[in-house]
């Protein structure tokens, strides 16, 4: 797997190691009848990324077959001994270790779309109570959400405990271990849903108009698992990978967006899925509810006091995003899915106005908000966006559910918590590059078509870079830079009596032909493209910019210089 060399990395005497083999895939049925791609066509593949205590990996594309040959290896590191601080981990702190390995398989088409086919939490303890550490087993893949009881396939996988332990654990120690867990567990979410349910009826005998706004209080996973919400969010460090909140909010913004089913009013169940984030980074796809739950979780890890807000927008479609709130008491609205911030300013019920301000954010109503310890319900006479006040510390405009209460249940998804960014592996120079010629030779074949021909002026191709970063620059941190420069330099560069156009269009992808054929959408686009006249000269530039988990934003100018013979 991507990241690591397991049978070459040297391995640090003071720790233990959990050696993961993914063998191959059986019974995948769905793929039974798989037909060899043709020459030059592209085949859909699988995908297989695994989570542990902070390691992340994923697998090299494995064509789509009944029985895929995934022939992988991962090596994940344990903690020390709980017990003897800085020694190799023993059998009782292994034994204590409940957090899974969390896989999820992709499979992607030829389009470039990953589907989400299965995720799987592997308990690995069972190597425990073998006498030479080693075990292979088979791992029952299920669908997704509501075909979560039906059978995909199955993954024959290895595990080897390095070095292996001088005794085995009994198994009536581990089934022991087991059992306590998921009975303590079983008794608080057991407890809380008792609660929950108490407040809900509280909530609702407060006013009438309760009952239609949007307070989500559990969401369903993609195993069909319900969670309390503040089960979704934890305080997210990106180390040197985004420096910034307003580098975290590009960063997320630039995550495909996919609209599911809609909230649910309350606490019932719609049929949405709520993916875990590591569910989420791994597809790089998902509705806004993944967005604000991760931009949020980032801000957290920068230190602001940040909530995800559950409400609605426009014509009253249900809605996710995310607010900060300052040590001042300003009030900002974080859009995920675009990156662009709001400033809050509430009217106040008792006050008359004779021109309201213009609301410049897109939220009409509120119905909650909440973060990882924390929840609140909006019970103020309105749920419009600009009539709320958002002292959430007003029990006469906010109903909050205790600290104790959600602190019992929000840590208790094993392994969400524990998720950290992967560093990038792209290089934007050499992608940039290559993908400015496949456009380049795509521009070249549209004029041929047209019986024009191409010529490609190098140098204002160059020139086309600054308005590029500064178009990147303005995203992140919402002003314009250099663009002066560039105006300048364009007007050096072209002739007298010539004209220039351009045309910037930004993607999250990189498929050459998928852009071009977008791109020409636009008729600005299109007068570039097909430009007639005296001396027609082209350029085009690509820079793609790229961040935490290969995310990326690429960026496209499409240019040209003409003496017009009209």
């Amino acid at each position: 797997m991507e990241a690591i060399q397991s049978s070459q990395k040297k391995l640090d005497a003071t720790r233990r190691y959990l050696y993961l083999q993914v063998l191959e895939g059986k019974a995948f049925l769905e793929h039974l009848q798989e037909a060899a791609p043709f020459p030059g066509q592209t085949s859909s593949y699988f995908s297989l990324h695994a989570q542990f205590l902070g390691q992340r990996f994923h697998s090299r594309p494995v064509a789509c077959a009944c029985e895929p040959d995934f022939g992988e290896g991962l090596l994940l590191e344990l903690p020390v001994s709980h017990s003897d601080i800085g020694k190799m981990a023993n059998s009782s702190s292994l034994l204590s270790m409940a957090e899974p390995v969390h896989l999820v398989l992709l499979r992607t088409v030829a389009s470039g779309m990953s589907n989400l086919v299965s995720t799987y939490s592997l308990d690995w303890r069972s190597v425990l109570t073998r006498e030479n550490s080693m075990q292979q087993m088979a791992l029952e893949l299920m669908g997704i959400g509501k075909e979560n009881k039906v059978s995909f396939g199955m993954l024959e996988v290895k595990l080897e405990l390095l070095p292996p332990l001088h005794q085995a654990v009994p198994q009536e120690l581990l089934s022991t271990q087991i059992t306590m867990e998921r009975s303590r567990e079983t008794e608080r979410q057991r407890l809380f849903l008792v609660y929950a349910k108490q407040w809900w009826k509280e909530y609702l005998q407060l006013r009438e108009s309760h009952c239609n706004r949007l307070v989500k209080i559990f969401a369903q996973d993609e195993c069909a698992n319900n969670w309390f919400v503040c089960s979704y969010v934890f305080p997210l460090c990106a180390g040197r990978l985004l420096e910034a909140p307003r580098l975290a909010a590009r960063f997320v913004s630039l995550i495909s967006y996919e609209k599911t089913q809609n909230i649910s009013v309350g606490k019932g169940d719609s049929g949405e899925l709520w993916a875990s984030m590591h569910t989420f980074l791994a597809r790089k796809r998902g509705d806004c509810e993944n967005h604000a739950i991760l931009l949020c979780s980032l801000l957290l890890g920068f230190g602001l006091d940040a909530y995800v807000c559950v409400g609605c927008k426009g014509k009253g479609q249900p809605h996710t995003w995310v607010m900060t709130i300052s040590p001042d008491g300003v009030i900002t609205f974080w859009e995920s899915t675009t990156g662009n911030r709001y400033q809050h300013h509430n009217i106040k019920p008792d006050t008359s106005v004779l021109v309201p301000p213009k609301t410049l954010h897109p939220y009409r109503t509120i119905g909650c908000v909440f973060r990882n310890d924390s929840f609140y319900a909006n019970i103020q006479p309105s749920d419009a966006v600009e009539m709320c006040d958002f002292n959430l510390l007003d029990e006469s405009r906010w109903k909050a559910m205790p600290h104790e209460a959600i602190l019992s249940v929000s840590n208790s998804v094993l392994g969400w918590q524990s998720l950290r960014l992967m560093s990038p592996t792209l290089d934007p120079q050499l992608i940039s590059a290559d993908l400015e010629l496949q456009l380049q030779a795509l521009v070249t074949e549209h004029r041929r078509e047209q019986g024009l021909s191409a010529d490609w002026d190098g140098h204002l191709a160059y020139l086309l870079s600054p308005a590029l970063a500064a178009y990147e620059l303005e995203r992140c941190t919402g002003s314009l830079a250099g663009d002066e420069e560039f105006q300048h330099a364009i007007r050096r560069a072209v002739p007298e009596g010539h004209t220039f156009k351009g045309f910037p269009i930004q993607f999250t992808h990189r498929n050459a032909r998928k852009i071009f054929a977008y791109s020409l959408k636009a008729e600005k686009c299109q007068e570039v493209a097909n430009c007639r006249g005296d001396q027609v000269k082209l350029a085009l530039r690509v820079n793609v910019y790229v961040y935490a988990e290969n995310v990326c934003a690429v960026w496209i100018m499409y240019a040209c210089t003409y003496r017009s013979v009209l």
